[in-house]
């Protein structure tokens, strides 16, 4: 059955046009010109390759598309006399009948088993189609982030950022790394940078000396210095343990006039006899003493301001970045290290005579130069890369699809293991088509080797016979010619010529269409039993034939719509009363079983619209439609504009046409395109204004409205134009 048909770069259908039907019948209206002969001959000749861009889904492999068109006469007809016999079943041998209706019902029971199951098979694709793409769009962030721009990494994806599904069966293809990664993608960034353009080497980091152990050795730290033990207040100051007390208080005496107030009772109690000898106790040797710790204090500071601002240094350099924490750690334990031990110097400086001892800094010292050494490390490796650019950028490219690999690794699994249960519910359901496929071929066997022993073609020849004497057509008749070759002849009596080229337009159109129906019912071969079949009709009717309307409006109903025969059913048609004719008036019989559809073109291309049975109107109020739509082309309209006036003055109101476009008010030069296309002698032949260059719509329109003011029929024009 029939699900849709798309129509697209043919003929009038310019862009796609998109039938849809679900039902048994499809009626199909569509004025002179819209596309229905192109569907048609689609239809009669699918895989003719001129209709590459059209489709037909929804036929199944048993289904027989049987079309009855202009080509199917021509096929048939016009170019031979010898016409295909009809092989249908005798009817005498009932036995055989039943088998194979048997086994026509059960491969339809089967194809409908067959229908879910491929329905089920595609529904699973589809799911797991649309997972596997939800999964895709995940990995495609790799695409996204890391291409584009200045983005150093997007080598790693060459070759793998076109699609989607390229990018994904590739990190599917990899491996889990079986240990834990060391590296980042920050890591593989700034390797990266480094080898871009002309990447040069780099020097090693010279570890750190901070060479201060002599200092922190130093004798005199645990030294007591104190003065001359021969000066006369030796005795006194080492009784009383001030010596650095003494000597602080030296630089606040001021002598005056041989006296000096003491710094310590504020009294003049010191002359230039004691104060000789107070200095004289903090002789040359303590100065020296002195002075030399005065040295070590600068010089520490010196050495461990020096080195600090050396190790700060280090975070300038990019292979460090990685132990900036750690190089923080080390720096905040030197300065309280060195702080504290610089404290303690001056404490020294201040008090000579106290004992005191350094901190050692060697061990932090040694923290620093592990990281120096790692940092060497790394170095060496880059310089090693800038020997080797090449290999180095793979050896990058490789690390990054691991940590890919690895941050996708959640992804992948769930991947598989949706690929894993489909594969398995897709396997057990193709094993169930196959079997059900065979089961069809073992039921079509038995179809076509009982059809080959009770088919004939007497059957159908008789039912044509009998079909024109029902229309009542007698003047020529149809007989079986050959049993051998299964031919028929037309035959007329007192006349051996070719017969179908002397009949009327409407003689050839009842024997073609009697023709076509016997051909339904049977088939031209005897293997060729079809189970399904679908009928198309193409316009069976014509403006030169209306006696025989009815009658083929009546064959349509008996032959087709009235019987279970047939899959499905599609009737185009120029006539509103003969689409009118073939619709069923039962609204819930016509909602189960027909579809009815307009087809409509403008100058955009053809296209279907779904109609409703209360939009089923006359051919006169269709042409009215026409006229309305400027976007028609200007035969159309012209002729529709015609075909109403001729209608209305010649039938309805008993006028002389002609007469009409003698009035004064339509002899102005603006209407005088007007006046040329509707004085044509017949508008049945449309060909004859396909030419028209001079088309103005608003002129056309104008001249066509003021036709009907001046005959007075205003108020039927502003009623059909509305």
């Amino acid at each position: 059955m029939i699900t849709k048909i798309i129509m697209k770069d043919i003929a009038s259908y310019k862009k796609e046009a998109l039938f849809l039907t679900d039902k048994k019948t499809n009626l199909i209206y569509g004025l002179n010109g819209t596309g229905k002969s192109t569907l048609s001959s689609f239809l009669y000749s699918i895989n003719n390759p001129k209709y590459d861009k059209c489709k037909v889904e929804g036929l199944l492999n048993t289904d027989k598309l049987l079309v009855y068109n202009q080509q199917f006469i021509q096929d048939n007809f016009y170019e031979t006399e010898d016409i295909h016999g009809i092989f249908t079943l005798s009817k005498e041998n009932k036995a055989v009948k039943t088998i194979i209706d048997d086994a026509k019902n059960n491969i339809k029971t089967l194809l409908t088993q067959k229908l879910k199951l491929d329905t089920d098979a595609n529904n699973l694709l589809l799911k797991y189609q649309k997972q596997k793409d939800e999964y895709e769009k995940e990995v495609w962030k790799i695409k996204t982030e890391y291409s584009g721009g200045d983005r150093v990494l997007e080598y790693c994806l060459e070759g793998l950022k076109g699609k989607k599904e390229v990018l994904f069966q590739h990190i599917v293809s990899l491996d889990m790394p079986a240990i834990k990664l060391t590296y980042s993608v920050e890591d593989l960034k700034r390797d990266a940078i480094a080898l871009q353009g002309d990447a040069k080497k780099v020097l090693t980091v010279t570890k750190i000396q901070f060479d201060v152990s002599m200092i922190e050795n130093s004798t005199l730290l645990a030294k007591v210095i104190v003065g001359n033990k021969e000066s006369s207040v030796s005795e006194l100051i080492e009784k009383m343990k001030n010596s650095d007390w003494v000597n602080q208080g030296l630089q606040f005496v001021h002598m005056e006039d041989g006296q000096a107030i003491c710094p310590f009772c504020q009294q003049k109690t010191i002359t230039d006899v004691f104060l000789k000898e107070i200095e004289g106790y903090f002789d040359e040797s303590y100065q020296k003493d002195k002075d030399r710790i005065i040295e070590l204090l600068e010089k520490y500071e010196d050495i461990t301001k020096n080195e600090f601002l050396n190790i700060q240094n280090f975070k300038q350099n990019e292979f460090f970045t990685k132990y900036n924490k750690d190089l923080d750690i080390c720096l905040a334990e030197i300065t309280k290290v060195t702080t504290e031990n610089i404290h303690r110097l001056k404490k020294k400086v201040e008090m000579p005579s106290m004992i005191v001892s350094l901190e050692k800094i060697d061990e932090i010292v040694g923290k620093i130069n592990v990281l120096i050494d790692k940092v060497n490390v790394e170095i060496r490796e880059y310089n090693e890369k800038i020997d080797n650019k090449q290999k180095s950028l793979n050896d990058i490219k490789e690390k990054f699809w691991k940590i890919m690999r690895f941050d996708y690794d959640a992804i992948i699994n769930l991947y598989r293991t949706t690929e894993k249960d489909y594969k398995v519910a897709s396997s057990e359901m193709q094993i169930n088509l196959q079997k059900k496929q065979d089961d069809i071929k073992v039921q079509q066997k038995i179809v076509d080797e009982n059809s080959k022993k009770t088919v004939n073609i007497d059957e159908a020849v008789e039912n044509i016979k009998k079909g024109l004497i029902d229309i009542g057509i007698s003047d020529f008749t149809i007989e079986k010619h050959s049993d051998e070759e299964a031919l028929y002849h037309l035959k007329r009596e007192n006349s051996n010529s070719n017969v179908f080229k002397t009949l009327s337009e409407g003689e050839k159109m009842v024997i073609s269409f009697l023709y076509f129906i016997e051909l339904c019912k049977g088939e031209t071969k005897t293997e060729a039993i079809s189970t399904g079949k679908i009928i198309v009709i193409d316009d069976p009717i014509s403006s030169l034939s209306h006696i025989y309307i009815f009658n083929i409006g009546r064959l349509i109903h008996n032959e087709f719509l009235r019987t279970e025969k047939y899959e499905q059913i599609f009737v185009l048609t120029h006539s509103l009363y003969f689409f009118y004719e073939l619709t069923c008036i039962n609204h819930d019989e016509r909602k189960k079983l027909q579809k009815l559809y307009r087809l409509c073109k403008n100058s955009e291309g053809s296209s279907f619209i779904e109609m409703k049975y209360e939009e089923i109107q006359n051919d006169y109020q269709a042409y009215w439609q026409i006229i309305k739509d400027n976007t028609q082309s200007p035969a159309l309209i012209a002729n529709c504009m015609r075909n109403i006036m001729e209608y209305f003055f010649n039938f309805v109101e008993k006028q002389d046409f002609a007469q009409v476009f003698q009035r004064p008010e339509l002899q102005e030069i603006r209407f005088a395109a007007f006046n040329r296309y509707m004085n044509r002698e017949s508008h049945s032949k449309g060909q004859n204004i396909f030419d028209i260059k001079e088309f103005d719509y608003d002129s056309f329109r104008e001249a066509f409205k003021l036709v009907f003011e001046i005959e007075g029929y205003r108020l039927h024009y502003m009623k059909m134009i509305k």
